[in-house]
């Protein structure tokens, strides 16, 4: 059964070398190139959706250290929520909710890290909203959603809450 506090990752569809490279980041991320490793999981993750449940839990356990690992999850977070952003995404409701509950989760750290990039990303973001080509209108509510979120700091006011959530939970 083996030590039951400590996790075990499903990583069998890596090769020899990068199931080293990961077994070695879920030990000790200072002895690794923590973008290398976010890099890895991301890119995988992008071509086997069913991986990307694994690859958060990997990378929350690998940023449990210190908040130092997750400064080489930036770039390839932002990458993934670009990718989300574009017009073709952003046609897809799946997509856009999965984008949005991303920038609710972890949003205001990534902005903290790098505000340039958020402010690119949420350009993208204004844009897909203003000019819905094909877009659902469940899709403009939650882009409408998450730009009133990020305005407000990160945080839903009561009238949005109100507005937002009173329909759906009614």
């Amino acid at each position: 059964m083996g030590d039951p506090g400590k996790e075990e990752y499903k990583i069998q569809c890596f090769d020899a070398e990068t199931q080293q490279l990961l077994k070695t980041a879920l030990k000790d991320p200072g002895a690794v190139d923590l973008e290398k490793v976010a890099n890895v999981i991301v890119d995988h993750s992008l071509q086997d959706s069913v991986f990307s449940k694994e690859a958060g839990r990997m990378c929350h356990a690998i940023i449990q250290v210190n908040n130092m690992p997750m400064m080489a999850l930036v770039n390839p977070v932002y990458d993934c929520l670009f990718r989300l952003a574009q017009p073709d995404s952003l046609s897809k409701e799946e997509e856009v909710d999965c984008l949005v509950l991303q920038l609710h989760r972890v949003g205001e750290q990534l902005e903290k890290m790098n505000g340039q990039r958020m402010d690119e990303l949420f350009v993208l973001i204004r844009d897909g909203f203003l000019l819905p080509a094909g877009l659902s209108s469940l899709a403009q509510l939650l882009l409408l959603e998450i730009i009133e979120f990020r305005a407000a700091g990160w945080k839903t006011t009561p009238a949005a809450h109100k507005y937002y959530y009173s329909e759906v939970s009614a």
